[in-house]
């Protein structure tokens, strides 16, 4: 099964997502409305392996041999629980410690209490996802809702400061009953100073056409502080990074100061009151975008061509094509 169909079967139920959203008034006159999240309390099941890449560095992935950097997207709902068959390839151990859900000390992911994997060995971690609510004694429980990620805990260090390094990292998405759903989801990660492990300026290009609803989850790994800055589009401060309505008081912002382990995501509406064109993402202090931290969101034209971008000018990074994201939502 490959990335999509793991993201739309497994972890979404078979949920229908957008397939876009145009900024032109439906000719019927009739607004089309966003896809939204169901309600959680699924039991679900995958298999997840770390592997060595060809090039030195270490990977996730849901099948032998298709390991990624960063690894596969994990989505759930509020009240969900995931079962992960985790099978170490490596000729070192390793483990998946995940940040923002709930789990059982043996599904800590850490040396410190022997819940990682030897070389060759398999382990069954456990995630469980809870809706908001309250206490028994009156206070307030947040949901697990957000943008969050997981991380080898093991390699080189005890805090798995070596897998992180060499990519043994990836996304995952809680969302709550009513979320909007996007087109197609994109992970980035500052990892010290380069974009998804890749060498300086080749971070990943990302392709939409004008109206698609696009999510970025963005992640910071390694030693330095970033700040994650998207040109020509921008979003709310808040968990969804959407408002709610009129009077929903989150701060729209276009950047972001992010730290390591820091993650947040959002979405965007391509070219929404800007257009098509080869828009810039990048961090934005100053040495590092100019040590090579910087991508493009390629927003397409309906007719497929981009204004004013050549391929060949300037920017020289491998381009994730449009329904070959990282995960693309289909119906």
């Amino acid at each position: 099964m490959d990335r999509r169909g793991f993201n739309r079967r497994v972890l979404l139920g078979g949920a229908a997502v957008a397939t876009s959203l145009s900024l032109a008034p439906d000719p019927a006159g009739a607004a089309t409305p966003a896809k939204t999240a169901p309600a959680g309390g699924e039991v679900k099941r995958i298999k997840l392996y770390a592997e060595k890449l060809p090039d030195g560095q270490m990977g996730y992935g849901l099948e032998k041999g298709k390991a990624t950097i960063p690894g596969p997207l994990i989505e759930l709902n509020e009240g969900d629980t995931l079962h992960i068959e985790f099978e170490n390839t490596m000729d070192v151990a390793a483990s998946l410690h995940v940040h923002g859900l709930d789990y059982e000390i043996s599904s800590d992911g850490t040396k410190l209490n022997k819940s990682h994997v030897e070389p060759g060995g398999t382990r069954t971690y456990t995630w469980r996802t809870h809706a908001p609510g309250r206490r028994k004694d009156g206070t307030w429980r947040a949901g697990s809702a957000g943008y969050w990620h997981y991380h080898d805990h093991v390699v080189g260090t005890e805090h798995g400061t070596g897998g992180i390094r060499k990519g043994l990292y990836g996304p995952v998405i809680v969302r709550r009953k009513g979320d909007v759903l996007p087109d197609a989801t994109h992970t980035i990660v500052f990892n010290d100073m380069l974009i998804n492990n890749k060498p300086a300026h080749t971070g990943p290009d990302f392709e939409a056409t004008v109206g698609d609803r696009v999510e970025f989850v963005v992640i910071t790994h390694g030693e330095f502080y970033h700040t994650f800055h998207m040109h020509g589009h921008r979003w709310a401060d808040n968990r969804t990074g959407m408002l709610t309505g009129p009077e929903d008081p989150s701060q729209v912002i276009d950047n972001k100061i992010v730290g390591p382990a820091d993650s947040f995501g959002f979405q965007v509406i391509a070219g929404e009151g800007v257009g098509a064109g080869a828009w810039m993402y990048h961090c934005h202090v100053q040495s590092h975008s100019d040590m090579g931290m910087v991508g493009l969101f390629l927003v397409k034209k309906a007719d497929g061509t981009i204004p004013g971008y050549d391929p060949h000018d300037g920017h020289t990074s491998a381009t994730v094509p449009e329904g070959e994201a990282e995960t693309a939502h289909h119906h």
